[in-house]
This record gives structure tokens, C-alpha cells and sequence, in this order.
């Protein structure tokens, strides 16, 4: 007997794909609206240099290195979507994903700066620091079931305060921001292996970008290839289900939790050992790179593979808003439309849904007509 093929509609990638792109060009379209009230002269161009971003400039070579930059954005991105994707699997919402980033920033150069360590040693240290405070909340909600919500809340600032003062004892004299890696201490800056060539000579593009691409993958070989991410899964579904089964459920929520809070602090470690950007030390709000991660896994179907589309496109547009108009719209616009994506990313699964009853009122209808024109050619034969 052949087996039947599932219908393209059905399958999850097609659902996760067509429901991303319904996000998309929902927030565009209601940021284009916002854009046509401030100011309708400008609003067609605004929307278009948005979306066009490095591509505004007429130069190739110009071109290129913004796109490099671009990317060097998008590496962190990833690594906290991949984060938040992670624990959302083992049914953890792990918004701490932000404080995670704080405390693997801290950890990075205050190596770098503070100890003047190797870059694969303040890597390592993100990557730990990040691990300890997921372990942390992992620790709380198993034993001491405290959500992870709020733990992972009062985390994030608690992160925040303790990094301003770590790092203010590396920071510049004249200004809050630390000191630059460049001049200070070149050796932590994350290698190029030549990348930088590709850019138009950019130097800020690293092997942080393939690295997270690499991660993303293991990541999704990881959840869906084997028994560790299988019972990892099993523990998110039903606790009770799988201690039954034999399996450690207080030990799988904490690993969880340890590997997504590695995965935010390492995305940190990336970013900020490229040298890209210098942390201020007076900052009051935790950097939305954590955040923006949530809208990023949920954009990307809560698939790694997906995410790595979906923190591209993010990135791309929050970084096109700096080329538009300033004396028709301020730069934050793009943050405004990016903001709208994010709030429907909410609603990917609510799509999801809508599509299988779809779907399946399809094929009631499609099961009730056979149904029916069998009826009426058994009917048939019995008066023949």
C-alpha cells in the first residue's frame, strides 16, 4: 500500500514559513500607515530605505562593508534567539535571555580589559558566566519551584547593576564607556581568518558570524537528532511523564536552562569582542538584544535553522532605520516597525492554528461530499 503524503499546507516548515511572512508584511504595512500620519511625503521613501538599508549607498564597496556590519549585529541576535528557541522547546520561557547577555558582556571584557586575557578565554568566560545564571534559575524553579519568569526577571537587573559596576573599573576616564579593545587589548579581539577581505576591509567581521551560524545548526542536530534532546523535550511536555519514564526531569530543567543561558552569554562574547561596541557604564535598561531574541525565535518557527533567516531580517531593518530622512522622521521609526513584527510575532502559532482548522474543515467537507456521493451511487445499485 502507498503511503499517503502529507499536504503541503500541513507540513510545519510550510506553516512556520507562510506565518513569519504574514507577520512580516502585517507590521509593514501598519508601519507604513504610522509612517503616511507623521509625515505622507515621505513616507514611501522611508519605508523603502528601510528595507533597503546598506543597499542605499551607491557604492558596491560601501555596499559590502555595511553589510558587514549588518551581520556582526545579527551573530548576537541569533545566539539569543537560539537561546530563548532552546528553552521554549523543553517548555521554559526563558526571558532571561537579556540578563544572560548582560552577565556574558560583563564576563568578556572585563577579561579582556581587566586581565587582558586571549579572546578564546574571555569567549570561555561569557559562555560559563552566561551557563551559571541560567543554572541559577534552573536550580529554582526545580527545587524550590519559583517560575522561571520571575527569577529570570530579577536576574536580568540584578545582572545589569553588578556588570556597570565590574566594568566601570575598566572604563575610560573621561567618559562611561570602557575602554576600547583595539588599543588596550588587541589580543582579545576575535580573529578574522581573513573574513574582513571579504567586507571591503572591514575589520569588525569575525568568525563570530559563521560560528553562530555553526551553533544554530548543532543546535537544531541537537533537539532533533538526539536522545538528550528528545528527553529534553519529553521533560518539557509532562514532568510527571517523564520522571515515570525513568527520566532526571529536575536534572534535564537545569541543564535546559544552563545551555540557554550559555547560548545568550556566548552571543555577548561575540559581539562585544569584535569591538564593534563599547559598554556604557551608566546604562539604566537592559540592551534589547535579549528581547529582540524572543521575536527572533518565534519569527523563525522556534526552528534554529529558522531563526538564522529571522535575525537577519530583524537586524536588517532596525539597522535601515538609520538611513532614513531625520528631517521627516527620527531614526527610532525602524525601531517602530520592528517593534510591530515583534508584537505579531506573537500570533505565528495563533496563525499555525488558524491554518490546520482550515485545513481540516477542508477536509470534513471534502470526507462529507465523498461520503455522501458513495451514499447516492450505493443507493443507485440497490434500486438497479
Amino acid at each position: 500500500m502507498k503511503e499517503q503524503k502529507t499536504p503541503l499546507l500541513r507540513r510545519s516548515w510550510v506553516q512556520s514559513l507562510l506565518a513569519s511572512l504574514l507577520c512580516i508584511l502585517i507590521g509593514l504595512l501598519i508601519g507604513y500607515i504610522v509612517l503616511l500620519i507623521i509625515n505622507p511625503a515621505g513616507a514611501n521613501e522611508a519605508i523603502i530605505t528601510i528595507l533597503k538599508n546598506f543597499m542605499t549607498y551607491s557604492r558596491r564597496e560601501a555596499q559590502i562593508k555595511y553589510l558587514g556590519n549588518t551581520l556582526v549585529k545579527t551573530a548576537p541576535l541569533l545566539m539569543c534567539s537560539l537561546s530563548v528557541l532552546f528553552a521554549y522547546k523543553v517548555g521554559l520561557f526563558n526571558i532571561g535571555a537579556a540578563g544572560q547577555y548582560v552577565i556574558g558582556a560583563g564576563a568578556c571584557l572585563y577579561c579582556a580589559l581587566g586581565l587582558h586575557m586571549p579572546w578564546y578565554v574571555c569567549l570561555l568566560a561569557s559562555l560559563i558566566l552566561g551557563m551559571a545564571l541560567g543554572i541559577l534559575s534552573g536550580m529554582l524553579y526545580a527545587y524550590c519551584n519559583v517560575n522561571v519568569v520571575i527569577s529570570c526577571i530579577m536576574f536580568n537587573w540584578i545582572s545589569l547593576y553588578a556588570v556597570n559596576m565590574l566594568l566601570s573599573l575598566v572604563k575610560e576616564s573621561t567618559s562611561p564607556y570602557t575602554l576600547t579593545l583595539s588599543s588596550n587589548s588587541p589580543g582579545s579581539l576575535l580573529p578574522t581568518l581573513g573574513l574582513d577581505n571579504l567586507f571591503g576591509g572591514n575589520s569588525y567581521v569575525t568568525i563570530a558570524i559563521p560560528l553562530s551560524v555553526l551553533i544554530a545548526i548543532v543546535i537544531w542536530v541537537l533537539l532533533e537528532k538526539t536522545k538528550l534532546g528528545y528527553e529534553l523535550k519529553a521533560t518539557g511536555c509532562n514532568k510527571s511523564a517523564a520522571q515515570y519514564c525513568g527520566m532526571k526531569e529536575k536534572k534535564n530543567l537545569i541543564l535546559t536552562m544552563a545551555i540557554a543561558g550559555g547560548l545568550a552569554g556566548l552571543g555577548a562574547g561575540l559581539y562585544y569582542l569584535t569591538g564593534f561596541e563599547q559598554w556604557s557604564c551608566t546604562q539604566s535598561t537592559v540592551p534589547d538584544m535579549g528581547f529582540n531574541g524572543i521575536a527572533a525565535a518565534f519569527l523563525g518557527g522556534l526552528s534554529p535553522l529558522g531563526s538564522i533567516l529571522s535575525s537577519l531580517f530583524i537586524q536588517h531593518i532596525s539597522s535601515g532605520g538609520a538611513y532614513v530622512d531625520k528631517t521627516m522622521y527620527c531614526s527610532q521609526i525602524s525601531d517602530l516597525i520592528s517593534s510591530l513584527i515583534i508584537y505579531l510575532c506573537g500570533f505565528v502559532l495563533f496563525f499555525k492554528f488558524a491554518m490546520n482548522s482550515w485545513q481540516n474543515k477542508r477536509e470534513e467537507k471534502k470526507a462529507e461530499k465523498l461520503a455522501a456521493e458513495t451514499a447516492a451511487a450505493g443507493k443507485g445499485d440497490d434500486e438497479t
